[in-house]
């Protein structure tokens, strides 16, 4: 949501900067276990994002945490991951191993583009021989220039079907990471922010905190419209800009959804929208063109939202 590769996502530097500056505390959470987090830090801090090492949240510490509630000071945990994940565990009394002849009391499993068979096999036989397992996350994908490639649920589903398990995951949507991020930045009135709906939004609605999707990352406007009870963001808009943004009421009056000049109605069993008496349009296009007006894009993506939501299943 923040960085692509080594690029900032658009936008996304100037707004949280100006979040900041406006008296926001921010806290980065990530799914990925693999980097540290002051390295996490120096990149976002390289793009133009303020960030401190204490700011970042990553599935390895939440991870490195539940391992310690629930093993002994200096048990063995084979990781199945990167050197960062393995010094998290250490950093929590533990002593990670890479060989299942170490007879580990646990697994534990990150996202590392060096996991490869050997790795898996070490890991099946300490999970056959009662091992305990957690997963940082399981999303299947994770963003690159060159499109969604391999995530750590690719690799976890792989473990699971030679084992014949499967793991305690504390990444988002489960509420550990969403629980340590909270405590971190002792929020009172948290917002989520982020791009994915089974992620970020989910974790947020489990997590009783209000939540802010943008469309920078995976999900794109008809996603974002049949968005399962469960998984739909309390707000909404096309990239981070929405974050310095009022959300004003959507009103909903049958088959018509008003929120400023957006007005959204049902054309059949689709959704156009109307801005300011202009021609109806898909919603999709009316976003697009609206893209540089963060206000109408906003209002066409709530008023399209509620109606949507509203009869979703009719």
């Amino acid at each position: 949501m923040l960085y692509l590769g080594p690029e900032p996502v658009v936008h996304a530097a100037d707004a949280v900067a100006a979040a900041v500056a406006a008296g926001m505390r921010p806290a980065y959470v990530t799914n990925n276990a693999s980097r540290r987090p002051a390295v996490v830090a120096a990149h976002l801090s390289e793009l133009g994002i303020p960030a401190e090492p204490a700011d970042v949240v990553t599935s390895a510490q939440a991870a490195a945490r539940w391992l310690a509630r629930h093993l002994a000071p200096g048990d063995a945990v084979l990781v199945v991951g990167t050197d960062g994940l393995a010094e998290e565990v250490e950093a929590v009394g533990l002593r990670p191993v890479r060989s299942a002849d170490a007879q580990p009391a646990a697994v534990v499993q990150g996202l590392s583009q060096d996991t490869g068979w050997a790795d898996l096999a070490e890991a099946t036989v300490a999970l056959r021989a009662g091992a305990v397992w957690v997963a940082g996350n399981t999303d299947s994908t994770y963003p690159s220039p060159r499109g969604p490639l391999p995530g750590n649920g690719a690799m976890v589903a792989a473990l699971a079907a030679a084992s014949g398990q499967q793991p305690v995951v504390v990444g988002k949507p489960e509420p550990e990471l969403h629980r340590e991020s909270l405590e971190r930045v002792h929020a009172t009135r948290p917002l989520v922010v982020g791009d994915r709906l089974d992620t970020d939004v989910l974790g947020a609605v489990r997590g009783g905190t209000d939540s802010l999707l943008v469309l920078t990352g995976v999900v794109d406007v008809p996603a974002l419209l049949a968005a399962p009870r469960g998984s739909r963001p309390t707000y909404v808009a096309t990239d981070l800009r929405g974050l310095l943004l009022e959300q004003p009421a959507v009103t909903v009056d049958g088959h018509r959804a008003t929120c400023g000049e957006a007005v959204a109605a049902r054309d059949g069993e689709r959704v156009v929208v109307t801005v300011g008496g202009a021609a109806a349009q898909p919603v999709a296009e009316a976003v697009d063109a609206a893209r540089d007006d963060p206000a109408a894009s906003r209002d066409v993506l709530r008023a399209a939202c509620a109606l949507a939501w509203a009869h979703a299943g009719a």
